[in-house]
């Protein structure tokens, strides 16, 4: 499969546990609104090429004054190697994302899947599963979801990426 039909692929398999979730616990906590896990990334952003690519076109669609912001945030990123880091592209006043439609997997897949025995989600969604009250929820195979992503093509940091040649 080609790496771009590949990465949509993986795009629709994960909305669709998303959405298989969603239906069952219309009360889930990762839903808009909610901007905790992408105030508190444990490291700088990894994307492959091809994430790469969609992500870029999503910020091509910005206007030059928000693109050039996400630019000064992801160049001061490095500095921000201790404690939480806070996604550049989250609008922090609002807590969206104005990539939403171009987030990478790990955005999508967040809160969702779980790998191995590693919890992959926020610590609302860890008390919940410590307390026993989502022992129904078939969560996705985030194991999966990396093998697939590796198929796609190399992976860099968003830093990286961006100083390659961000969105123009």
């Amino acid at each position: 499969m080609h790496n771009a039909s590949a990465l949509f692929q993986l795009h629709i398999d994960v909305d669709a546990r998303v959405s298989a979730i969603r239906a069952h616990r219309p009360d889930w906590p990762c839903s808009k609104g909610c901007d905790n896990c992408c105030r508190q990334l444990a490291a700088v952003p990894r994307l492959t090429a091809k994430e790469w690519d969609v992500l870029k076109q999503g910020l091509q669609l910005l206007d030059a004054s928000r693109l050039q912001e996400i630019r000064r945030a992801v160049a001061a990123l490095p500095e921000a190697a201790q404690g939480p880091v806070v996604c550049p592209m989250l609008e922090r006043e609002s807590g969206a994302c104005p990539v939403y439609a171009h987030r990478p997997v790990a955005c999508r897949s967040y809160g969702f899947y779980v790998q191995r025995d590693k919890g992959l989600y926020c610590a609302e969604i860890e008390a919940s599963v410590t307390q026993g009250e989502l022992a129904d929820v078939v969560w996705g195979n985030h194991d999966a979801v990396d093998r697939s992503l590796m198929a796609t093509g190399e992976t860099r940091s968003l830093i990286e990426w961006f100083a390659q040649g961000p969105a123009q």
